[in-house]
């Protein structure tokens, strides 16, 4: 295995969107905190218009001490400043954090919840690895904006206004030598920020693209081990964290470039005023005091525009943050009120596929090609048929993953479109091949489906499925933990598992993927009964290889290359297709061996 396909850069998948600007959209999620920002920002500038007043009081200070008056009135108020700058500046941070991590939270779980209401193929077009990356780092992003990016932007301006009317009081002509030299700079530092701005969204691609490659690897653990692949998988996330370390690197390049012009501008203003100063202090026009006063301004200037580059490098960073949430919001997504309420009873449904036809929007041939037959309500059908033939297909279609590109899928006579999706899913019970189990307890899992059923109905479940063996000799029964993935599980014991979360679901249709391929002849034999139990309650729709659970079926259809061949019994089946002849030869003969 080499660099994985799917760790390439997801903004190239991304869909592109004409709507809302990335600015805007900030806005809409600052705006519900705008009460507490204003008086977060109100106190912070007040801390800092506290510390203007330092240089004047120097001066008075200077003046004092040249006049031989007691400085200690300038030297009071300069430490009541300081001391009272520091408190509303460090409230007025907290605040702003504080917020932050509120647009935070409130960021995340709006994210979240988006995206377990997004489409399948949404999905399937991006990585887990990209989209935890969205939740957790480009989430982060926003407090960083509100701190760095919006408030203290706001607030560098006023204090930058305010730090150039008090040099102004002290010398206009000053003012205009240090306002040539930083507008001039300035321009230059300007026509950086687009630069740092898509430096800054491809870093965070690229942060997207590593996840995703390492979260490739962790999915497939053991296959990797079992493969030797770890060198290969190794190269391959290094690969990718090089090329997050590489767009990173490019961001540190424009962003110190812009920190340090801005840095000179303030150190050749410095030089400037200095020589025109120092001339003009010699010539008698201009007091000592008021060049130092001036000096210290000019140093003060440092701090607000400092604090605007930084803001508007972290402005760069939330708006990138912001394009890569909407991106997620703006995938198709299913109702956000889909979750339907399990209803005991309404009976066993009767499902019809006519001429239905089907892709998956790749380069694969349709799954699909005219799937027409009848699964009467109750009693098991199976779908049989070479790998590739469509049989899984017919199950996503019917939990609408996917909908169907033509034809008509009905469930008792009723378009499955016209379905409400909670109410139809409700109704569904799915057992997938792989049977996965979630981290947490074993109740948990088996709750999963139908987390208000009754624990006498648990009990029953259990037994059903041969589970209370492993109830009994797991140190916490129920409530022992079964490891990320059910790692500490079985196959078989998974697969049961799977089983007993649908036996509890209690459904009107129940789909089976395989659900017997990891069992040994005992659990097979007794799941088969328990299968056949449910075919009495509920229909059931059998995806399998296994001839001992085809041949049970009360009906047989057999899919090829996306149509359906025939359908019958076993015995039918057998006396007059070829390939089902084939098909149950060759699992037949596997089971004998």
């Amino acid at each position: 295995m080499g660099a994985p396909e799917d760790a390439k850069e997801p903004g190239a998948e991304a869909p592109a969107r004409s709507g809302p600007s990335p600015l805007r959209l900030l806005l809409t999620r600052v705006r519900p905190h705008r009460g507490v920002l204003a008086r977060a920002g109100l106190l912070s500038l007040t801390g800092s218009a506290a510390g203007l007043a330092m240089p004047l009081m120097a001066k008075y200070a200077v003046d004092a001490f040249a006049a031989d008056r007691s400085p200690v009135a300038p030297l009071i108020a300069l430490t009541a400043l300081v001391l009272a700058g520091a408190c509303l500046s460090a409230y007025g941070r907290y605040l702003m954090a504080r917020t932050g991590e509120g647009v935070v939270l409130r960021a995340r779980d709006q994210l979240v919840g988006r995206i377990m209401r997004l489409k399948v193929p949404a999905v399937d077009r991006l990585t887990p690895g990209d989209l935890q990356s969205r939740v957790t780092s480009d989430t982060t992003l926003l407090r960083t904006v509100l701190s760095s990016g919006l408030v203290e932007s706001f607030n560098s301006v006023l204090m930058l206004l305010g730090t150039v009317a008090f040099m102004a009081y002290m010398d206009v002509t000053l003012l205009g030598v240090t306002l040539v030299v930083i507008v001039g700079i300035g321009a230059v530092t300007a026509l950086l920020m687009p630069r740092i701005q898509r430096a800054q969204l491809r870093a965070q691609e690229s942060v997207g693209a590593m996840g995703a490659a390492l979260d490739r690897v962790l999915q497939a653990f053991r296959t990797v081990k079992a493969s030797g692949a770890e060198e290969r998988e190794t190269a391959a996330v290094a690969e990718a964290a090089r090329h997050a370390h590489d767009r990173g690197v490019s961001v540190a390049k424009w962003s110190s470039v812009s920190d340090v012009t801005m840095m000179m501008s303030i150190q050749l203003a410095f030089l400037a005023v200095l020589g025109v100063g120092g001339a003009r202090v010699a010539s008698g026009s201009l007091d000592i005091s008021s060049l130092i006063a001036f000096l210290l301004y000019l140093f003060y200037l440092m701090g607000p525009i400092g604090g605007l580059v930084e803001g508007w490098t972290g402005l760069q960073s939330g708006l990138a943050a912001v394009r890569r949430i909407d991106e997620v919001e703006s995938l198709p997504g299913e109702p956000a009120d889909l979750f339907g309420e399990l209803k005991e009873g309404g009976g066993p449904l009767r499902v019809t596929f006519q001429d239905v036809t089907f892709g998956y929007g790749d380069e694969r041939a349709p799954a699909h090609k005219g799937v027409t037959f009848e699964v009467p309500a109750g009693g098991m059908v199976a779908l049989v048929g070479p790998s590739g033939a469509g049989k899984s297909t017919v199950f996503s279609l019917l939990e609408r993953f996917y909908d169907h590109d033509g034809g008509t899928i009905t469930l008792d006579g009723r378009d499955i479109r016209d379905w409400p999706l909670g109410e139809l899913r409700a109704s569904l019970a799915y057992v997938e091949q792989d049977a996965p189990v979630l981290a947490g307890t074993l109740r948990e899992n088996l709750l999963f489906a139908a987390p208000d059923a009754p624990e006498d109905r648990l009990t029953d479940a259990v037994a059903r499925t041969r589970l209370d063996t492993l109830v009994a000799r797991l140190p916490e029964g129920l409530d022992t933990a079964v490891g990320h993935r059910g790692v500490t599980l079985s196959g078989g014991e998974r697969q049961r598992i799977a089983i007993a979360r649908a036996l509890l679901r209690r459904p009107r249709l129940l789909l089976l993927d395989e659900v017997t391929s990891q069992l040994d002849a005992v659990n097979e034999q007794a799941l088969r009964d328990v299968i056949l139990e449910l075919a009495e309650q509920s229909t059931v729709l059998v995806i399998a290889h296994r001839l001992s659970t085809v041949r049970h079926a009360d009906r047989i259809v057999v899919l090829e290359e996306g149509r359906v061949r025939t359908a019958g019994t076993h015995e039918e089946l057998i006396a007059s297709d070829d390939l089902y002849r084939e098909l149950a030869a060759t699992q037949l003969a596997a089971e004998v061996r």
